[in-house]
């Protein structure tokens, strides 16, 4: 795949790696592997973004980046004629274009697998923070409410909910296995039906509302997803019901899910993605059956460790001509 054997080479002569914009993540992965590659850092240089790419337009084969930003697009792979591979460090894929990847012959190596558990366990965190009442109940405590005003508002059980999944990939089968041991019935909506599963699949987001307790989304933003949660789904899952977002923030039309919780037209929500982050709606703040979170479930130790040895295995399987370890198929 690759065109350069990178075995005893140094400093410039090293595979070269692009990177827009700097990341926490990125300096994860460039520790203790400067000596294997060149990590180009465009930010760095004084020429102007465009004009940093030109000049590395023949070499540079592998280019870094994140959902945290800069968006890759046409105009970006323009640039970039000898890209062959894009290594995110982001579990979806929204700020690819992966049509122009495809067009131009880019292979993607993600990073979905290595959150699924994390994300899978932080919506599971908030369903039962939702549910339970945990967060309310801990404030409602440390005011002094307890001695002041007597007994919490009861929360609801687990078990026997009926959770529908909206994304049934890699996130949404973790959720599965976890909840299923709660005892809840799982339902989804998928693309696809998937044939490896039993759970119910509705081909329709707004019938799988209308069927469950708890919404739990896990799907990736795509222009089909943007606001697929509507003011009709949420009015389907109805003023019981709790949504949950682990996805992306604009999947739900966030605007309206707002009015639908001030209302009590929904009955709670756990979100850890917002539309426009890091701003939160402040009608949010008030509201002890919404449970809030800065965007982190897939940040833990463990899968930070597990990210950085992913991209590096990635990068040296591409310098060695040997299969990606997590290629995105039919990108």
């Amino acid at each position: 795949m690759a065109h350069n054997n990178h075995t005893h080479l140094h400093g410039q002569d090293l595979p070269k790696v692009l990177q827009l914009l700097p990341n926490p993540c990125f300096a994860l992965v460039e520790a203790n592997n400067s000596h294997k590659f060149h990590f180009l850092k465009a930010w760095v240089s004084t020429l102007p973004q465009d004009q940093f790419l030109e000049k590395h337009a023949g070499s540079v084969q592998v280019l870094l980046s994140s959902a945290i930003g800069p968006p890759i697009t046409a105009q970006i792979l323009h640039l970039l004629p000898s890209l062959k591979l894009l290594v995110t460090i982001s579990a979806g894929l929204d700020h690819v274009d992966l049509a122009e990847c495809r067009a131009r012959g880019v292979a993607i190596a993600s990073a979905s697998k290595i959150f699924a558990e994390d994300v899978a366990d932080m919506a599971v965190g908030l369903l039962l923070d939702v549910m339970r009442n945990i967060s309310a109940s801990d404030r409602f405590v440390r005011d002094g409410f307890w001695v002041s005003k007597g007994d919490f508002a009861l929360g609801s059980k687990i078990g026997g909910k009926r959770v529908g999944i909206v994304g049934l990939g890699n996130i949404g089968l973790e959720v599965a296995k976890r909840l299923e041991a709660f005892g809840c019935n799982i339902l989804y909506n998928s693309r696809k039906k998937k044939p490896f599963v039993s759970y119910p699949f509705f081909p329709n987001v707004c019938e799988l509302a209308a069927n469950s307790d708890v919404l739990v989304i896990c799907c990736g933003l795509t222009a089909q997803t943007h606001h697929m949660i509507n003011k009709k789904v949420l009015l389907a899952l109805g003023r019981e019901g709790v949504i949950v977002n682990v996805g992306r923030g604009a999947i739900i039309d966030e605007k309206e899910m707002v009015q639908c919780l001030v209302r009590g037209e929904i009955g709670g929500a756990g979100l850890d993605v917002f539309e426009n982050e890091p701003h939160v709606p402040k009608e949010l703040f008030a509201l002890d059956n919404v449970v809030l979170s800065p965007h982190q479930a897939a940040l833990t130790p463990e899968c930070l460790t597990a990210l950085r040895e992913l991209v590096i295995g990635n990068l040296e399987a591409f310098f060695s001509n040997k299969p990606l370890l997590s290629l995105v198929e039919n990108n």
